[in-house]
């Protein structure tokens, strides 16, 4: 395990000295509405040396610890701030590691973004991890509470896959809660992810933050998901992560014309 950690470290660092690290952009719809968007995930992904894209799942806890992965971090808030000046009408997730809050080349991307445009703020999400968020909670309740007064928004993400002190979820107020795809992948058929979900639903209820259900790939799941009043459902069934998302490809072609 450890020889293969360092052969994925190697394999991001050398992404990162050649610039191949890129957004994929998933979908966030509205359980009620789910034509239309709330916002996009924005994803991390790199490029190996043959050219093939490697989504974060792959490398992000082998990285999670090291230097390379606040780099990660950094890039992936350097085009997320970008693609949100680019794009007036765009609401954007972007994933953090609650260890880059002090990380001088994150939070001047972070600043320098929101400075650079004045409507970014009210329009980026940045999502962390339930376990990264437990490491340095109270780190993390200063950093948001001082950033939501400038219109930032936080989402707790992967919320029940990990070990979250109830004391401190009352401390955090994050605005949206991702329930961890372990619980929805099925749930139409399995009654112990039906009880376990509609439990971490309520809970986002009683501290006034609103749901996502991460992980939502099938009709009866997301129709179940609906019933019970979860608010955004996120997963293959409504998009899969793409580098050349649908708005991103008009805007070439209206360019081109």
């Amino acid at each position: 395990m450890s020889a293969r950690d360092r052969s994925v470290i190697e394999m991001v660092d050398a992404a990162v000295r050649h610039k191949q690290v890129m957004l994929a952009y998933q979908p966030v719809v509205p359980a009620q509405n789910v034509d239309h968007v709330a916002f996009y995930e924005g994803l991390v992904r790199i490029l190996d040396e043959t050219g093939r894209i490697i989504p974060a799942r792959e490398f992000i806890d082998a990285i999670e610890t090291t230097e390379t992965g606040r780099i990660v971090d950094c890039l992936a808030l350097e085009k997320g701030m970008l693609t949100l000046a680019e794009h007036s009408d765009l609401r954007l997730s972007i994933n953090m590691s609650a260890r880059s809050i002090g990380y001088p080349r994150w939070m001047q991307a972070l600043e320098r973004g929101m400075r650079r445009d004045p409507t970014v703020a009210e329009r980026l999400i940045l999502e962390i991890t339930e376990s990264s968020a437990m490491v340095v909670p109270e780190l993390v309740t200063g950093f948001m509470e001082k950033l939501q007064h400038k219109g930032v928004s936080f989402a707790l993400d992967n919320f029940g896959a990990g070990y979250t002190s109830f004391r401190y979820l009352k401390q955090f107020y994050f605005d949206i809660l991702k329930i961890d795809g372990q619980f929805i992948r099925g749930i139409a058929r399995d009654p112990d992810n039906q009880v376990l979900t509609s439990a971490l639903a309520t809970i986002a209820k009683q501290f006034d933050m609103f749901t996502v259900a991460e992980s939502v790939e099938r009709a009866e799941d997301a129709a179940y998901l609906q019933a019970i009043g979860i608010d955004c459902l996120q997963g293959y069934f409504y998009g899969a992560p793409s580098v050349r998302p649908a708005w991103l490809v008009r805007d070439d072609r209206r360019v081109r014309a």
